[in-house]
């Protein structure tokens, strides 16, 4: 079992823009999923914006981003950055959750996604906000 802790930005409507340059900068694979990718369109407008996106390099350079739907409040530099906490391992993502979230605030309950067998967001009590997930292998099929 292992984890990657990855800084995951928050956009409105860039995010795109953004793992394309950072990309440009680290190298690695840009890999992103759009909200109509997800079947999670809320705002047609919103359904080709990145909701999940990574640039992962094999020099061990890690990003992830999305872009805030609008339907959800966004002030840049009020809530920057995610910490993405990632494992292929459930257990130990509910093992770390569980810790987590005592005297914390959750966000979204950690729970199946259409994404990730388990995805959760919790802000903890010193207002950092931890995204959790089950890492899987992405196919646009």
């Amino acid at each position: 079992m292992s984890i990657n802790t990855t800084p995951h930005l928050n956009f409105r409507g860039d995010a795109r823009a953004a793992l394309e340059f950072y990309q440009s900068v680290f190298g690695g694979q840009l890999v992103t999923v759009t909200y109509a990718d997800a079947h999670s369109v809320t705002e047609p407008a919103e359904a080709e914006q990145v909701m999940w996106g990574q640039v992962a390099s094999q020099e061990g350079f890690r990003v992830m981003a999305y872009d805030v739907p609008s339907h959800t409040a966004y002030e840049p530099g009020v809530i920057p950055v995610f910490v993405s906490i990632r494992s292929t391992d459930a257990a130990e993502i509910a093992g770390y959750w569980e810790r987590l979230v005592e005297g914390s605030t959750v966000v979204v309950p950690l729970a199946e996604a259409a994404w990730a067998p388990l995805y959760g967001m919790v802000e903890d009590r010193f207002g950092v906000t931890w995204v959790l997930d089950v890492e899987v292998p992405w196919s646009a099929s």
